[in-house]
């Protein structure tokens, strides 16, 4: 995949349902799509224009502000339109912070040609206030169709269109293209995130638009969709900790690593080490302003083919990475494998940090995301060291807490990184299709958690007691 890194599902029982509609059972046989199974379809021609959201234009139909209690919604028709400053403010203050909300981050997609709505990403900014005060902001976007998501919905559009029923424009509160969880509700309070929710429901009844879809939030944003009755779906995805399992204590080097995983997965990663070096592959690591401007280029010929090999042009453009050079370079660490002094093919990935200006070692709170990457010559288990092993010695070697390698891929397990729970929260408009949603969710989450036991059933690392180093 283009992407370091699915099962999706779990439903919360006993969503409210919207009041005002006569119910109209429609059969799970709805929810099935290709083969029967719910998942991806093929990625059309990219960019692509957006279908007109109403018959005049390509702008949003913006019903009045919606009000709750004292709030106020105001909608922007571009980051830009949102101080900098007060959205860094909120989003520092939330529980569950990622580099990929702050405002640079989603300016450069809008500003770049990455997301807009020639590529079906049609930004309406929202911001909250009560009285003159901002209390809470997110990002959403419009959409015509379901690509660069990450969690599945294909099944219902399709399931949609086969009942005569128009599923698009839809809307996100998401980051495009990133699988990252994260804050999604950015609010100074539970009761500011409550209200949020329940104005961009109201919104998108009023605006017409099918659904709301809100992908891989925090927990406490999940908690307020699941109040306000979204129902909750589950995916899975792949985390590796800096914590020996016996002791909890952050791995001293990477052989001290490899010493507490079971003795097949031990060999396994030795070996594909070796093959990489016999190879004469060495690797260079470069972070932030210490990425030249002739990497960030090889960097991008290296993602650019990664796309071309999968029959898919690049979600992101090339400018876009040349703002997250000027604006985020602290974000970011590249990894170059050479051979021969030559660059053959690299690794990004983002790091969030307390001190955005340094990623200071032993910092457990530190985490690292694993994004992107890309070869120009095929070498055997290359992937491998590009992908999981460098990024983890210098997690090590900078006491990097956490590592996430995102979804897709129970590979990742003979690694160290291993399943964790992640989640979406969905609001549905059609009373019929929001009862078989649900009731398609539960079935599904039952087997999302099997799932997840069947791969924690299968740890890499040594049980206690068990096989020595070597």
């Amino acid at each position: 995949m283009p992407h370091f890194w699915a099962v999706d599902g779990r439903a919360a029982r006993g969503r409210p349902r919207p009041p005002g509609h006569p119910q109209q059972p429609v059969g799970a046989p709805l929810l099935r799509d290709h083969g029967g199974r719910p998942g991806p379809a093929p990625r059309p021609p990219h960019p692509q224009p957006a279908r007109p959201l109403n018959s005049t234009d390509d702008s949003l139909p913006c019903p009045p502000a919606p009000e709750d209690g004292g709030y106020t919604l105001r909608l922007h028709p571009s980051p830009g339109d949102v101080d900098a400053r007060d959205w860094d403010a909120l989003l520092a203050a939330q529980p569950h912070p990622t580099p990929f909300m702050r405002h640079a981050y989603l300016s450069a997609l809008d500003a770049s040609g990455s997301a807009v709505p020639e590529t079906g990403w049609t930004p309406v900014f929202c911001t909250l206030w009560r009285g003159g005060a901002l209390v809470a902001a997110c990002a959403v976007y419009a959409k015509p169709h379901s690509y660069g998501e990450y969690v599945f919905d294909h099944a219902w559009a399709q399931a949609y269109a086969r009942h005569g029923v128009a599923y698009y424009p839809k809307a996100v509160v998401a980051v495009p293209f990133t699988p990252v969880p994260g804050a999604r509700l950015l609010a100074v309070d539970a009761g500011a995130r409550a209200a949020l929710v329940r104005a961009l429901v109201q919104w998108c009844t009023e605006a017409g638009l099918s659904s709301l879809h809100l992908l891989f939030a925090a927990p406490e944003d999940l908690e307020a969709a699941r109040a306000a009755g979204l129902m909750l779906r589950q995916t899975v995805q792949f985390h590796w900790r800096n914590a020996a399992p016996a002791t909890g204590r952050p791995f001293g080097s990477f052989d001290d690593f490899l010493a507490t995983l079971s003795q097949d997965k031990r060999k396994k990663i030795r070996q594909e080490r070796r093959r990489v070096a016999d190879a004469g592959v060495a690797f260079r690591w470069a972070r932030g302003a210490d990425i030249a401007p002739q990497d960030w280029d090889f960097f991008y010929r290296c993602y650019e083919r990664t796309y071309w090999e999968h029959g898919n042009p690049p979600y992101l453009s090339r400018d876009f990475f040349h703002r997250m050079e000027q604006a985020m370079p602290e974000a970011w660490l590249l990894f170059i494998a050479e051979r021969g002094g030559q660059p053959i093919a690299s690794s990004l990935i983002a790091i969030h940090a307390k001190n955005t200006a340094t990623c200071p070692p032993d910092d457990p709170e530190t985490v690292a995301y694993g994004r992107y990457w890309g070869a120009l010559e095929r070498v055997d288990c290359l992937h491998f060291e590009a992908c999981y092993y460098q990024p983890l010695q210098w997690c090590i070697a900078h006491g990097v807490g956490r590592f996430e390698g995102g979804a897709q891929g129970e590979h990742k397990m003979a690694r160290a990184l291993m399943p964790v729970a992640t989640a979406s929260a969905h609001w549905l408009a059609h009373p019929g299709f929001a009862e078989a949603v649900d009731r398609f969710l539960e079935r599904e989450g039952e087997g999302v958690e099997g799932y997840l036991d069947a791969l924690r059933a299968h740890s890499p690392f040594k049980a206690a007691g068990g096989d020595a180093a070597g």
